[in-house]
């Protein structure tokens, strides 16, 4: 994948998506038979321009991973682990106090206005002391931050407060 291409994730708007990667409009129309509206120039240019993948999934009453994963698969992204059978800690580690966290950055408005955090938590992770704790809060989980860190061996915790609430504690080795 090319770096300037964008990363399909549930807060990719669907006009976003459609004009990066033409290719999964009939892939979103056949998941999401809903959407089958989204030929109308209108509502491509209205309702597309707002409507994020986690609503589309909403909408259509499927999995939000599920809808992603077929939409990276089409475009050959990496596909997002998430449920019981991932590498992700979704269980509070032993390693894990409050008071250890020191630094905490909430990407959710980063993300509302279509920007990408990955720069500022690796630039903020990378500037932490060891033993200490990383607080990120986000409106999904972010498998491919927390992919990034893994392989700066840096250990993480999820906790899922809500549907569209997590929050990822990383540990500074």
């Amino acid at each position: 994948m090319e770096n300037n291409q964008l990363m399909i994730t549930p807060q990719s708007k669907i006009l976003q998506v459609i004009e990066a990667y033409p290719q999964v409009e009939d892939v979103l129309i056949s998941y999401v038979p809903a959407f089958k509206k989204l030929k109308n120039p209108v509502l491509r240019n209205t309702v597309a321009r707002v409507t994020t993948l986690q609503q589309v999934a909403s909408i259509g009453d499927v999995k939000v991973g599920d809808l992603i994963n077929n939409l990276r698969k089409e475009v050959g992204q990496e596909l997002v682990a998430e449920g019981k059978n991932t590498a992700y800690n979704f269980s509070q580690p032993d390693w894990f106090g409050e008071e250890l966290v020191e630094n905490e950055f909430d990407a959710r408005e980063m993300l509302s206005t279509g920007e990408q955090p990955v720069n500022q938590v690796m630039a903020d992770l990378k500037g932490m002391p060891a033993g200490k704790i990383y607080k990120l809060v986000a409106p999904f989980l972010p498998a491919p931050l927390i992919d990034k860190a893994a392989s700066l061996e840096m250990d993480h915790w999820v906790d899922k407060k809500a549907q569209d609430l997590f929050l990822v504690y990383f540990l500074i080795k």
